[in-house]
C-alpha cells in the first residue's frame, strides 16, 4: 500500500473519529489532566521549599510551601467534587454478607498453629507461610467481590402460568463488567413470598463472560393461584477458594400472576357429562343443520361418526354441522358464603369451586364456545371464548370469599332464553329461584 492510499484512508476515517469525539463528554478527563499537572506542580514546589529549609532561606521556603498548599486547596475544591460526581462508585456500595465455610474454617485453623508455632519458635520460613497464608485470605475476600461486581439479574415467566403445573422459567446473569469475567454464582430467592419461594432450588452459573449474559432454564410449580411478589435475589459465589460465601442482593422486582389449575379434576369429570346433557336438552330444537361429511381425524369424536356413509364408502366417515348449534354459556361463580361458614373445610370447598370454575371456562375455551362469565363485582360480555378466557382466568386468579348477604347475586341475573347458564353457589337449594331452574345448571359449593 503507498503512502498516498494510506493517507487517503486514514482521512476517511477522520470523519468517525470526529464524530465519535463529539459524542464524548471529555469534562472529567480534562478536569484529571489539569489535577495531576497542578499536583505536580505543587510537588515540585514542596520539594523547592525542603531545599530551601535546608540551605537555610527559611522565608522562601515557608513562600514555596505556602503556594504548594494552595494549589493542593484548590484542586480539592474545585476539581474533586466534579470527579467523585461523575465517578460509578456503586460497586463500593452494595452490601455484602459473609458466611465462613467449612474449608475456611479448616484454613483458618490451619492459619492459627502456624501463627503459635512462628511466635514460639521465631523461625522465618514459619513467617514467610504464615504471611502467604494471610495473603490468600486477602486475595480471596478481594476476588470475590469482584466476581459479584456488575452483576445484574432478570428473571423471565411465561405469559400465562397456571397453579400446579410447571412452567420454564429463564435465570438471566449479565456481567456488565467490560475486563473481567464472574466465575462460580449461585442464584437464589430471597425471602419466601406467599410463604413458597420462587426459585425453588439454587441456579448455578460456572461462567458469565465480560461483557456477556448467560441464561439457565428452571422447572417451576407454584402450588396455589394468586399473586407472587420477588422483590429481589441472592447472588453468591465462593469463588476463588471457598473459605468465604459472600452473598450480594440484586433487586429485581418480580410480580406473578397464577392462574387456577385447568387441569380436568375428579368434580369436572363428574359434573361435565350432566352439563352436556342439560345443556343438549336446551338446545334442542335450536338446528342441526348437516354441513359436510368427511374423512375421520384421529382428533375428532366417536359421536360424530356417520356409519351409514362409513358402511357405504368402507371409510371412517363424520359428519360437519353448521354453526347454528354453537353454544352459548354464561358461567356465574356466587362467591358469598354462609356467616356460618368460618371453618377451613368451607376454604378448601371454596377452592375446588374456583377450580372446577377454571376448569369448565377452560372447556369451553377448547371447543370455540360462545361464552360470558360473571361474578359479584365482576362481567364480561358474551364473547367466542378465546377472546375473554384470559381475562376470567385472572379474575379467578384474585377472587375471594365473601360474607356478605346471600342470593343477591343470582336475583340480580338478567333473564336470557338464548343463554345456559352454570352456576356454582352456596346457597341452600330451596333458596335459589324458580326462574334459574329450567335454564342453568346448578352446582352446589357444600357438595364439592
Amino acid at each position: 500500500m503507498t503512502s498516498g492510499s494510506r493517507l487517503a484512508m486514514l482521512a476517511s476515517r477522520l470523519p468517525g473519529w470526529r464524530r465519535w469525539a463529539n459524542k464524548k463528554d471529555w469534562t472529567g478527563a480534562r478536569n484529571f489532566a489539569l489535577s495531576l499537572i497542578l499536583l505536580g506542580v505543587a510537588l515540585i514546589l514542596a520539594f523547592h521549599g525542603a531545599a530551601a529549609f535546608d540551605t537555610g532561606h527559611k522565608q522562601l521556603g515557608i513562600f514555596y510551601h505556602s503556594l504548594a498548599l494552595t494549589l493542593a486547596f484548590y484542586v480539592a475544591v474545585k476539581f474533586v467534587p466534579g470527579m467523585a460526581r461523575s465517578t460509578r462508585l456503586g460497586w463500593l456500595v452494595y452490601q455484602v454478607d459473609y458466611k465462613l465455610t467449612r474449608e475456611g474454617i479448616v484454613y483458618l485453623t490451619t492459619v492459627f498453629v502456624i501463627v503459635i508455632a512462628a511466635l514460639n519458635t521465631g523461625n522465618n520460613l514459619l513467617f514467610i507461610m504464615l504471611a502467604s497464608l494471610l495473603a490468600g485470605i486477602l486475595i480471596s475476600g478481594l476476588v470475590s467481590r469482584l466476581v459479584l461486581t456488575g452483576i445484574q439479574l432478570d428473571f423471565l415467566l411465561p405469559d400465562h402460568i397456571f397453579a400446579q403445573q410447571p412452567v420454564l422459567a429463564s435465570v438471566k446473569l449479565e456481567n456488565q463488567k467490560q475486563s473481567l469475567p464472574s466465575f462460580s454464582l449461585y442464584v437464589a430467592s430471597d425471602g419466601k413470598p406467599n410463604g413458597h419461594g420462587i426459585l425453588p432450588q439454587t441456579v448455578y452459573f460456572p461462567y458469565v463472560g465480560r461483557g456477556r449474559s448467560v441464561a439457565q432454564q428452571v422447572e417451576l410449580i407454584f402450588p396455589r393461584r394468586g399473586r407472587y411478589t420477588q422483590t429481589a435475589f441472592r447472588v453468591s459465589s465462593k469463588f476463588p477458594f471457598g473459605f468465604l460465601l459472600k452473598t450480594r442482593t440484586v433487586p429485581t422486582a418480580t410480580d406473578i400472576v397464577v392462574y387456577p389449575p385447568v387441569q380436568p379434576t375428579e368434580e369436572f369429570y363428574e359434573i361435565l357429562p350432566l352439563i352436556s346433557g342439560e345443556m343438549e336438552s336446551f338446545h334442542r330444537g335450536r338446528g342441526h343443520d348437516l354441513y359436510s361429511i368427511r374423512d375421520y381425524q384421529p382428533t375428532d369424536s366417536a359421536r360424530a361418526v356417520d356409519w351409514k356413509a362409513s358402511a357405504k364408502t368402507l371409510q371412517i366417515k363424520v359428519r360437519e354441522f353448521t354453526r347454528e348449534d354453537e353454544r352459548r354459556v354464561e358461567l356465574v361463580l356466587d362467591p358469598c358464603l354462609p356467616p356460618a361458614a368460618t371453618d377451613t373445610t368451607w376454604e378448601e370447598r371454596f377452592e375446588r369451586a374456583v377450580t372446577l370454575c377454571a376448569c369448565l371456562a377452560w372447556h369451553f375455551y377448547e371447543i370455540n364456545s360462545q361464552m360470558k362469565f360473571r361474578t359479584l363485582d365482576y362481567e364480561t360480555a358474551l364473547a367466542p371464548a378465546g377472546e375473554i378466557i384470559y381475562d376470567v382466568l385472572y379474575r379467578l386468579a384474585f377472587v375471594e370469599a365473601a360474607r356478605g348477604p346471600q342470593g343477591e347475586l343470582l336475583r340480580l341475573l338478567p333473564p336470557d332464553p338464548n343463554t345456559f347458564k352454570i352456576i356454582l353457589t352456596a346457597q341452600p337449594r330451596g333458596s335459589i329461584p324458580t326462574n334459574l331452574w329450567a335454564t342453568a345448571y346448578i352446582v352446589f359449593i357444600q357438595s364439592l
